[in-house]
């Protein structure tokens, strides 16, 4: 098969194992910057040129569309999906993922716990969001935060009020969430492929960081998940429709609660700590829906 990986950086971990993987298999991989696509939009011949050249040979795509290229990232995938060319993820479904609003809206809907949440527009009664969620110590995200950025963790009434107050004149839309002590800085990362959990790690943020990402200084530990825990996963990437990607969950007094869904998850961590080949998994996945 003819695979194209949407990345803007080809020496980056997850593409690396991905051509390698492919390749291990016999398929003719290329790596394509999405934003040196052209998009030919005409009737009933949708068609991509990427420098000069047709790409209509296409089998299938794997989307690794940063969140700062999701608008045109995203038009590409949805124009490859026009050339019936299959995805590993959808446009829509990375849309869904990316906006936190739309997806923990979705989540809910679908019966899926989480952390209490409260969104607001601009509101000026900052006192009574941060009630609604059970008072301080609290969590404030940005809407368009990724990999930790945009999150802080306000332990005060004062410190929760002045965050929120910044944000709202920056009119800078974020969420307002309750804080789970009882996870201690830890969060679980489920990778899904084609639906399954494939691999799980817990995560840990460095001594004083409340975030648990590892490319911020944190550590992580291979865990087998629960059956709430590897339920909640499933049901998620299913409510998002993402057959691959990544579920964050935090382990609460009430059970598992989700954190968020990343619909282009990095491989070097989960590959590193379980030892699973996932870059095998998402290749075989494109295999059996060809």
């Amino acid at each position: 098969m003819n695979i194209v990986i949407l990345s803007r950086n080809s020496n980056l971990y997850s593409t690396r194992r991905l051509i390698e993987e492919g390749e291990n298999r016999n398929h003719d991989i290329e790596v394509i910057d999405p934003l040196k696509c052209d998009l030919i939009i005409e009737r009933e011949k949708p068609a991509i040129y990427y420098k000069d050249r047709l790409l209509d040979y296409v089998d299938a795509v794997i989307p690794r569309i940063g969140a700062s290229v999701t608008f045109f990232g995203c038009a590409v995938v949805r124009q490859f999906e026009m050339m019936n060319v299959f995805t590993t993820v959808t446009s829509d479904a990375i849309l869904r993922s990316r906006d936190k609003l739309r997806s923990f809206q979705r989540l809910s809907k679908a019966g899926i716990g989480m952390p209490k949440t409260v969104f607001t527009n601009y509101s000026r009664d900052v006192v009574e969001v941060i009630e609604r969620v059970g008072g301080t110590p609290v969590i404030i995200k940005l809407l368009e935060g990724t990999q930790g950025l945009g999150v802080v963790l306000a332990e005060t009434k004062n410190a929760a009020e002045s965050v929120l107050e910044a944000f709202n004149g920056l009119q800078a839309r974020a969420l307002v969430q309750e804080y789970i002590a009882e996870a201690k800085g830890s969060d679980l990362r489920a990778l899904i492929v084609d639906g399954q959990v494939v691999g799980a790690m817990k995560r840990k943020g460095r001594e004083g960081e409340f975030r648990s990402n590892l490319h911020r200084g944190g550590s992580a530990e291979y865990i087998r998940l629960s059956e709430p825990e590897l339920k909640l996963a499933i049901k998620a990437s299913r409510a998002l429709k993402l057959p691959v990607c990544g579920v964050d969950m935090l382990q609460s007094d009430r059970g598992p609660l989700l954190m968020e869904v990343n619909s282009t998850p990095g491989l070097e961590g989960i590959e590193s700590i379980t030892k699973k080949n996932i870059a095998k998994a998402i290749i075989t996945f494109i295999e059996r829906n060809r």
